[in-house]
């Protein structure tokens, strides 16, 4: 059985203590586990003393306070950030406030447990950090080891399709069993978070496709001339469903006959990307623009939203892969985080280039410029 690293960072001794018996025989396993993991669990009484031992050892996980003696956790926490220590970071506080949840999340924060927190909340907290260390250990571990490590990668994907198929199955017998009255006005939630589930799995059954396509096409790409007009046409049809849901209009910007010298299902994977996103993470009655440019050249893909918009800060880890966006407004958005990873791979293919310009309730703009080859 492996371990996975615990520093917990608490002034006060019976905190620490108690983290240690709820983790002392705790594991987490899942159905595409080789093995379960177990935890081992350090402490550090204040920030000082932390930061020394982060100096010499990089736990996987870290419990930290935000109130301590000394240096405060959030101080610990821009530390941990500054120097690039690769760690998840889990806030315990009972001072937790909307500008320092929003300070610690700026910071690398992945989670907060309140205190005082239940076993079962700690123990939740730590099984959903544990399976995304499970994930960015499988992640590094693609690149080197092949085909049984993309097996396990989309097992670990599939499982996650499981909680909103059971969500939505709950949902369908309780109007089965007519359990809110004859009614059906009494059910217009269910029914919308059944679509909403659905919405979400649909997300991910793309990205696992379009990861898929990715893989198998290396020795089977298609480069021909592409009606790039025509490719967005059929973008936006596909989308056209989610868009209504959720009350964003699209709205294409193209001459009749833009051309790309590409395979077009890789185009394809790159507007459905970019295109979800804007309808994602944006406002009722918002807008998404899909803009096609053309000059002797380049041609550009140009995807405008009047959506939430992004931070400076998390614009540096878009394109990373599982990363997704997390504030007020966008943590009930479901997904993979592997939608702008996908689209960065893709667009590396053909050496061009991606800009992003966001403003935060105002929406962003992003930018794809291919080369024209001779």
């Amino acid at each position: 059985m492996e371990n996975f690293n615990i520093l917990v960072v608490d002034d006060e001794p019976g905190i620490r203590a108690g983290i240690k018996r709820v983790l002392r025989k705790f594991t987490v396993d899942y159905p595409f586990m080789d093995d379960e993991f177990g935890f081992t669990v350090d402490e550090a009484a204040t920030g000082e003393e932390a930061i020394e031992k982060l100096k010499t050892h990089t736990p996987d996980i870290i419990l930290l306070d935000n109130k301590l003696p000394g240096i405060q956790g959030i101080d610990v926490l821009e530390y941990i950030t500054e120097n690039q220590i690769d760690a998840y970071v889990v806030m315990i506080t009972s001072y937790a406030s909307l500008d320092l949840a929003v300070k610690a999340t700026k910071h690398g924060a992945f989670d907060f447990v309140p205190k005082p927190f239940t076993p079962q909340e700690l123990r939740s907290s730590i099984e959903n950090v544990s399976k995304q260390l499970f994930l960015k250990r499988m992640t590094a571990k693609m690149h080197k080891e092949g085909k049984q490590i993309r097996f396990q990668f989309l097992s670990l994907l599939s499982h996650e399709l499981k909680a909103p198929l059971t969500a939505v199955e709950g949902y369908l017998r309780m109007m089965q069993e007519k359990s809110a009255g004859e009614n059906i006005d009494d059910y217009m939630k269910m029914i919308s978070r059944s679509l909403d589930r659905i919405q979400g799995m649909r997300n991910m059954i793309m990205d696992l496709l379009d990861l898929t396509k990715l893989e198998s096409a290396k020795k089977q790409r298609s480069i021909e001339q592409c009606n790039l007009t025509q490719l967005a046409d059929n973008a936006l049809a596909t989308m056209q469903p989610s868009a209504i849901q959720k009350d964003v209009e699209l709205i294409l910007n193209a001459n009749e006959n833009v051309v790309l010298t590409a395979d077009p299902e890789e185009i394809e994977i790159i507007l459905n990307n970019l295109i979800s996103n804007g309808i994602k993470y944006n406002k009722p009655q918002g807008k998404v623009f899909l803009k096609l440019e053309e000059n002797e050249h380049n041609v550009k893909i140009i995807v405008e939203d009047t959506g939430f918009g992004i931070s400076d800060e998390d614009q540096k880890q878009l394109f990373k892969e599982f990363v997704r966006i997390k504030n007020d407004k966008t943590k009930h958005i479901s997904g993979s985080g592997l939608g702008l990873s996908i689209v960065k791979r893709i667009s590396d293919n053909y050496q061009a280039k991606i800009s992003v310009k966001s403003e935060l309730e105002k929406g962003s703009v992003f930018c794809i410029t291919f080369l024209k080859t001779n």
